[in-house]
């Protein structure tokens, strides 16, 4: 479900980019639990011509699927077909990691023409989130509908300890990138010009004397004088960034494609599926460090700028998007707000038997690499991992999340969210994976307006 926005235009195109790429962003579930289930027919329609259905609906005691110490569930079916439906409605509770903990089972006798409600009362092994299968088996339909639930994850915390000299790492990296001369240029785009907006090619010296690229739309005004509140928007992996246009005319959008993403293409140009783990066996030389570069070199880039407010800064992203959120946040203390959805890389031990990607690709890369361990590369990742540079924000942040999500689960993503001690909030979308809904965005639109005193 990519979202869609009225009245800000571009909150709605961040998303689509940062969301619209098959490799981290499975299409949306179009699970029949999501319909209103078919209204009974008292009528006996003996012609053949309708012999209705079975359908199920499954409903969460809680809208977010959280609750407190045991999870309860409602399974409605129904039944519009002219035959009784005779078996029995099961579930199944396991981990995050598959490990079975929780059976049960109902005998069910559904007439025709008629809806069943059965509730359940799911029990669990305390704080964290849980896998649950509910199946139904019937005379003539077998179904199943899978969910995850969560117990107090406000009490989850990752087992695994932030290295002691992170901070000193990234103060390199930055000290580093400063004395790389940025070299900023701007080059109107006039035939790109569209909503009254102006368009501009941005281009910069980043990390390792790499050039980099992005777009910049500003509105078009009378006022030399005006200052323009700025939304740094940041790529979902391997996807292209283009200009941002709009209707808002107090806002300027920045796009911005890191190295090997996108117009930034150059040294950097990997395979798609190779970027993840490029020089991953080396903490200094992998592609990450580069990207957060330059999401901090395009912060520079905002405040050399005249016509824009230097302390109105927004970054953006979804999926690696974001994580750069935030990761060029918690080390760049010119942003003053931080929206990060479905930020992958977090608690990235803990993803070790949870999921596949990114972690398969990087023990592929191991078995090419003579020498190299699984274990280097985990060591390294801990400089690289949301829930370490989390915990150094200190500007506002929200954070969407899908509990379906194969690739940052929810587990992992409380890891990171509850190590933010600024000022937060979560999103959780119970029925979604990695995509977040309208309601999202448009909470990002009303939370940078008040924020930024944009009327």
């Amino acid at each position: 479900m990519v979202a869609i926005l009225s009245g800000f235009q571009p909150m709605l195109n961040i998303a689509a980019h940062a969301q619209a790429q098959s490799h981290t962003s499975p299409p949306p579930r179009k699970d029949n639990v999501n319909a209103a289930p078919p209204k009974p027919d008292d009528s006996d329609d003996d012609d053949g011509s309708d012999n209705g259905e079975i359908s199920t609906v499954l409903t969460a005691a809680d809208k977010n699927a959280i609750f407190k110490d045991k999870a309860k569930y409602t399974f409605e079916v129904s039944n519009t077909t002219k035959a009784d439906q005779l078996g029995k409605v099961s579930y199944t509770v396991t981990t995050e990691k598959g490990e079975q903990l929780f059976e049960d089972s109902v005998k069910v006798n559904i007439p025709k023409k008629s809806v069943k409600k059965y509730n359940f009362i799911l029990p669990s092994k305390g704080v964290g989130f849980y896998k649950v299968n509910f199946m139904i088996n019937v005379s003539d339909y077998d179904d199943t509908t899978r969910r995850v639930f969560g117990i107090r994850p406000e009490e989850i915390s990752s087992r695994y300890k932030k290295p002691a000299d992170f901070e000193l790492f990234w103060q390199k990296t930055k000290n580093e990138l400063a004395q790389v001369k940025p070299n900023f240029r701007v080059v109107a785009m006039p035939k790109l010009d569209k909503d009254n907006r102006h368009v501009y090619l941005i281009e910069m010296q980043s990390l390792g004397n790499i050039t980099i690229r992005g777009w910049m739309t500003v509105p078009v005004n009378r006022n030399k004088d005006k200052k323009f509140a700025v939304l740094l928007g940041l790529p979902g992996y391997q996807v292209t960034l283009n200009p941002l246009t709009g209707l808002d005319p107090d806002l300027a959008i920045i796009t911005l494609n890191v190295r090997g993403q996108g117009n930034s293409r150059g040294p950097v140009n990997t395979p798609r599926d190779e970027y993840i783990v490029y020089h991953i066996e080396d903490k200094y030389k992998y592609v990450m460090r580069g990207a957060i570069a330059d999401c901090l070199r395009a912060v520079d880039f905002i405040c050399a700028q005249p016509n824009l407010r230097h302390d109105q800064i927004l970054v953006s992203g979804g999926s690696m998007g974001g994580f750069l959120s935030i990761a060029t946040a918690s080390l760049d203390k010119r942003v003053k707000l931080c929206s990060a959805q479905n930020p992958i890389l977090c608690d990235i031990r803990g993803m070790v038997g949870a999921v596949k990607w990114p972690i398969s690709a990087m023990q592929q890369y191991v078995g090419t690499q003579p020498g190299l361990s699984f274990n280097t590369i985990l060591d390294n990742m801990d400089y690289y991992d949301v829930k370490n540079f989390a915990s150094n924000l200190s500007c506002p942040t929200i954070m969407g999340i899908g509990l379906l999500d194969p690739f940052a689960p929810p587990d992992n993503e409380y890891a990171g969210y509850n190590n933010i001690k600024a000022a937060k909030r979560i999103m959780v979308f119970k029925d979604l994976g990695h995509e977040i809904t309208t309601a999202y965005k448009e909470l990002e639109g009303r939370w940078m307006r008040d924020a930024f005193g944009l009327f």
